[in-house]
């Protein structure tokens, strides 16, 4: 656990703070922008369930922030009370992307079916992976069998990280051209949405920049150990 991991660490959580702040900002921003349609973040997601021939998926109201999500086990989108019940381009944009997660659900979209088999994989690796890694540095000249373990584990966490990309970005896709296809919202309304959702994307695309940098630091550790 050298300097280059504390650089690496240091400055993949600089990142991951910058783009959040962003987020947050871009968010109370256009939460402020009212909907000229008067509709809720509830009521886009009902709409656009139905106008994709979605009828098996509830919509319902999730405590906490950001904490918006669509859950292909029990079929619902649940939105945080902030988007389910607010009437701005901010709740319309998350309500729209959720809904854009139960479209792909109902058309089979194979990157979500790939995330979805996954997902039992790294709930399982997430609670054992770092005890797994820092036993396997500390044991490196004894034991490296077990660094090449947790190598694997967290090769899987961050295939699940790549393969989130191509989901996230294909949902707010869908969501903003249905947005904009029935007119759901004005042209400074739909700026809004895109740039929010622009926005959120890049978290997903820093958590999967720093999975990849820290696989390949540990792969380094691991190999460095193989030339000795």
């Amino acid at each position: 656990m050298g300097g280059e991991y504390l650089i690496l660490v240091g400055a993949i959580m600089l990142f991951s703070w910058m783009v959040s702040s962003k987020l947050k900002s871009k968010f109370e921003l256009y939460s402020k922008l009212q909907l000229k349609n008067g509709m809720s973040g509830a009521e886009i997601a009902e709409k656009m369930l139905a106008d994709n021939g979605i009828t098996d998926v509830r919509v319902i109201s999730t405590p906490g922030q950001l904490t918006d999500h669509y859950n292909p086990g029990d079929k619902t989108v649940n939105l945080s009370e902030a988007v389910y019940n607010h009437r701005n381009a901010a709740a319309a944009a998350v309500a729209a992307h959720e809904c854009g997660h139960a479209v792909q659900h109902s058309i089979g979209y194979e990157w979500l079916t790939m995330r979805s088999k996954l997902v039992p994989i790294v709930n399982v690796a997430s609670s054992y992976m770092q005890w797994i890694l820092l036993a396997g540095i500390l044991m490196i000249r004894t034991f490296p069998q077990l660094l090449l373990i947790g190598i694997v584990i967290f090769a899987a966490t961050t295939l699940f990280s790549i393969i989130t990309l191509p989901v996230e970005y294909d949902a707010s896709n869908r969501a903003l051209a249905w947005l904009e296809n029935k007119h759901m919202l004005t042209q400074e309304e739909q700026a809004g949405a895109k740039d929010a959702l622009k926005w959120a994307a890049r978290t997903y695309v820093v958590a999967a920049i720093g999975s990849i940098a820290t696989l390949l630091y540990y792969i380094s550790i691991y190999s460095g150990s193989r030339r000795n």
